[in-house]
């Protein structure tokens, strides 16, 4: 059995296009998933599921990935209405290299709340890309 932290509501075809063992940059804007990033460095391992923060339970299966490269920014937005400035509004996102290193199926789940990671104990499959 594996702990580490868990990256959710991931689309289900990012994590089947991750399954066939490329490395893929993503970037992600939910608050959750930036804050469970924030901690980490290349070179962890990272539970990633399609199923929602909420609903994540054992026996949920997901894929594990590799942290390759990691880099969290904030960006500014303008909202306009009708010609006038009206808001700013800021966006923390984390764009991530990774690459699958396993199939696995999550066996207790651990959240504190949203502005904590959910962190799992997952079993890793038997079956492994060749890196």
């Amino acid at each position: 059995m594996m702990k580490c932290f868990a990256l959710t509501g991931i689309s289900p075809d990012v994590i089947q296009e991750l399954h066939k063992g490329r490395p893929r940059t993503l970037e992600l804007q939910s608050a959750h998933n930036v804050v469970t990033l924030a901690g980490l460095d290349p070179g962890a391992a990272v539970f990633m599921t399609s199923v929602d923060m909420e609903d994540l339970d054992p026996g949920d299966t997901g894929i594990i990935v590799e942290i390759i490269a990691i880099s969290i920014t904030m960006k500014r937005m303008m909202e306009f209405t009708q010609g006038y400035h009206f808001e700013e509004r800021e966006r923390m996102s984390a764009r991530i290299k990774v690459r699958c290193i396993g199939s696995s199926l999550v066996k207790s789940v651990t959240h504190e709340g949203i502005m904590h990671p959910i962190s799992v104990d997952v079993v890793k499959s038997a079956c492994y890309h060749a890196g």
